[in-house]
């Protein structure tokens, strides 16, 4: 496939003109014309771009890619060296970050409620391009319950911030990745819990005092299903090889 055609694919597929984003959504480093192999991950880390060489991959697609908003504006450093290492090997660079989030099949969003059991009523913003959910669970579950569902399911223990009172959780708000401060807008709703990435000082305060459990599952953590997803969904409907290489992280 040509490396514009997939492209066009991925945006008829993820449609990135339907969000303002923090970064440009789509083909970051142009590389080789044709692609025949596709290394999916999280972040385009230096860690990732050598798997990918080691792999004799064509692009790499990833969730959390290059110029984001605010960032220095040179090419040096840690971004200098991953680029060039990009243009040396000739291998094209693809990244969406918000429309991976919020797709209603393939997003970060809806594959962590899939694997959490969550039923999804709709955006917690109040329209389809939230890039946070609420939802609600077939059956209510206790917060240490849901503790251990988080960690079986991302292989990562969350941090717990208790409501103030043990009560069942039967609504949640979820955000992935560094969605934390939707804690407020998910305690407005009243919404027994709210799960994301990252946690700030203030987050605590804001489950404490506003009686919501809050759940800090990984920024990666959580973001790892979507760009996996999407990869699989590649392999499935084109001529494509694709493999997921999942770089750890603790955050």
């Amino acid at each position: 496939m040509n490396n514009f055609e997939l492209e066009a694919l991925l945006h008829e597929k993820l449609r990135p003109d339907l969000i303002q984003d923090y970064s440009p959504n789509g083909l970051q480093i142009e590389g080789k014309s044709e692609i025949r192999k596709v290394v999916t991950g999280v972040t385009a880390s230096q860690a990732l771009i050598e798997k990918a060489i080691a792999l004799q991959a064509d692009a790499i697609l990833v969730h959390h890619g290059y110029f984001w908003k605010r960032e220095p504006e040179p090419i040096r450093g840690m971004k200098g060296k991953r680029i060039r290492t990009l243009i040396q090997h000739d291998i094209n660079l693809y990244a969406y970050h918000l429309p991976l989030d919020i797709h209603p099949e393939l997003g970060n969003n809806a594959c962590l409620a899939r694997l959490l059991g969550i039923d999804v009523t709709g955006g917690l913003e109040g329209h389809e391009q939230s890039v946070a959910m609420y939802g609600s669970f077939r059956e209510p579950v206790s917060s240490t319950d849901l503790s251990q569902r988080i960690a079986a399911v991302l292989q990562r223990a969350p941090l717990h911030i208790p409501s103030g009172e043990e009560q069942l959780i039967s609504t949640v708000g979820w955000c992935t990745g560094g969605g934390q401060d939707f804690i407020d807008l998910a305690a407005a709703k009243g919404l027994d819990a709210f799960i994301s990435g990252e946690i700030s000082e203030r987050t605590t305060y804001s489950a404490r005092e506003q009686g919501i459990h809050y759940f800090s599952a990984g920024h990666h953590a959580t973001e790892r299903y979507g760009v996996k997803a999407l990869g699989e969904w590649l392999a499935q409907t084109q001529d494509l090889e694709v493999e997921f290489v999942d770089i750890d992280n603790p955050v």
